[in-house]
């Protein structure tokens, strides 16, 4: 059921967007806020009410277009204000940046800390249960799926966090990274990937364990091959040096080594108090699998529409024939090569010479990178069959009943049809039947367009889900499929769903 991500399996799930000031590509407008496009009778919540941090244009904001200043695709490239000036400036903004994030997270969602009993991914990290997204007030879930799209928007009820989940600073956007990523490599290697405008905003426990395990395709009696760690160029050949051949072993070199980025390089248009080496691929896909860094999608004008990012899980990227937020590009290969020239600078090629392109070769350094991607496998899965279903003396009857829901009532199989649940294609949920379009922190929610259908194999392991991030357990995608497909499930065939799922 849940399409998780959208940039799955692309080699660096980094594209960005800054500047120093000046007006830029995007043209989102100033954060306010949570008001529909149209207006509508009731009040915006407190959270979505909160001021903008500062009175200055947003960084990445065109102005209005008009005679004199039309809308451009392009980011500026002279810079006409001084770095310190800059940062001193975003700095000083970061606390109210933060604190709007923080209270529209908190007027969506609960929070807190809930493991499922006897519940955990792969190395131990207990799994989050239950529905977080908080319901309109005065309402159940039974009662919205009793109704159809059209009333649910027109009576305002779709619940805020089912709306597009904003970057924790939309109108800047580029990449932020969980602090624990952060830490580790700055322990390893002494780079600091923290900037001094935004940070992460998810909690930890709501999140993928870290560092996670790495599983081979070519070597599965190996298990974890990662022994605990997380992997970079500091480690990254004493751990794999006779495991890997020797093209392998290059590629996984070169998705370790940084490169420059839109807000970590060596120039003062950067969002990093000191001159950056840049970052890797394998900065966000941690150990070829995710540590949830966020970014905003590249392929998108202008700023207001882009969507976040939660880094998508390399594992399974074999049996993957597109890739790509909606490009469907055709091979792993192409991914790769596009988003060093295209991704890491915002899909804009001039500022990425600026910057310090990193442009690779196609008929070695992409080749030996998407090789070594090719052989992630996803983690084990000891309750399925050779063909991807339930071995019927392994499974329990919640998950057995769980299984026959998502090939049956649920729908769930025609689009992650078993042996790795996906069916390869793109699908468009048309979420905008349910809410009128409205501005949420410089995001604008409205249709998403069609999205890549992810491979559930190993889904536990990979949270929070959808191609944003906006679905923090899988109890609640299921609530949000049960409204998107209209399928009216019962409180035990919802249980039985997300028990199934845990198993796959």
């Amino acid at each position: 059921m849940p399409i998780k991500r959208m940039d799955v399996s692309c080699v660096v799930a980094c594209t960005a967007a800054l500047s120093l000031g000046l007006v830029h590509c995007a043209s989102a407008p100033v954060p306010e806020p949570e008001t529909p496009a149209a207006p509508r009778e009731s009040p915006p919540a407190a959270a979505d009410a909160l001021a903008p941090a500062g009175p200055r244009a947003p960084m990445n904001a065109n102005p209005p277009p008009g005679p004199e200043v039309p809308r451009t695709s392009y980011l500026p490239v002279v810079d006409t204000e001084p770095f310190a000036t800059i940062m001193a400036r975003m700095k000083a903004e970061k606390p109210s940046v933060m604190k709007r994030q923080r209270a529209l997270l908190e007027q969506r969602y609960d929070l807190a800390d809930r493991p499922a009993r006897g519940v955990t991914m792969s190395r131990g990290k207990p799994v989050q249960a239950g529905v977080r997204v908080k319901l309109p007030k005065g309402t159940t879930w039974e009662a919205l799926a009793a109704l159809t799209p059209e009333a649910i928007r027109a009576q305002g009820l779709w619940p805020k966090g089912f709306l597009p989940l904003p970057h924790p600073n939309h109108p800047e956007g580029g990449m932020v990274f969980p602090q624990f990523q952060i830490d580790e490599l700055k322990r390893q290697t002494g780079r600091d990937l923290t900037r001094f405008d935004v940070d992460f905003d998810l909690p930890d426990h709501l999140l993928s364990e870290f560092p996670p395990p790495i599983y081979l395709t070519t070597r599965p009696d190996l298990g974890d091959v990662s022994k605990g760690q997380l992997v970079t160029i500091d480690n990254y050949y004493e751990l794999f040096n006779g495991i890997l051949n020797p093209k392998q072993l290059e590629g996984l070199r070169l998705l370790v080594t940084p490169f420059p980025q839109m807000q970590f390089n060596a120039t003062a248009d950067r969002r990093s108090e000191r001159p950056s080496l840049g970052v890797a691929c394998l900065d966000c896909h941690a150990n070829g699998h995710t540590n949830n860094a966020t970014h905003l999608v590249g392929d998108i004008r202008p700023q207001e529409f882009r969507h976040r990012i939660d880094t998508p899980t390399l594992r399974g990227v074999n049996v993957q024939r597109l890739f790509g937020s909606q490009r469907a590009l055709k091979t792993v290969e192409d991914f790769t090569e596009f988003e060093q020239r295209a991704a890491y600078f915002d899909g804009d090629p001039v500022i990425a010479v600026k910057k310090g392109i990193n442009i690779l070769d196609r008929g070695h350094q992409t080749h030996t990178m998407s090789e070594f991607q090719a052989i992630l496998d996803f983690p084990p899965a000891p309750k399925l069959d050779v063909e991807g279903r339930l071995d019927p003396a392994k499974a329990t009857p919640e998950e057995l009943r769980g299984e026959q829901v998502f090939h049956g009532k649920g729908r769930c199989g025609s689009c992650h049809p078993a042996p790795y649940y996906t069916d390869n294609l793109m699908h468009n949920l048309q979420t905008e039947r349910f809410h009128e379009p409205v501005l949420i922190n410089g995001r604008m929610a409205t249709a998403d367009g069609p999205i890549k259908t992810f491979p559930l194999r190993g889904i536990k392991d990979s949270p929070p889900y959808l191609h944003d991030g906006r679905l923090l357990t899988l109890e609640d995608t299921v609530e949000f499929f049960n409204l998107v497909l209209g399928l009216r499930l019962t409180a035990q065939e919802k249980s039985d769903l997300t028990a199934f799922m845990r198993a796959l």
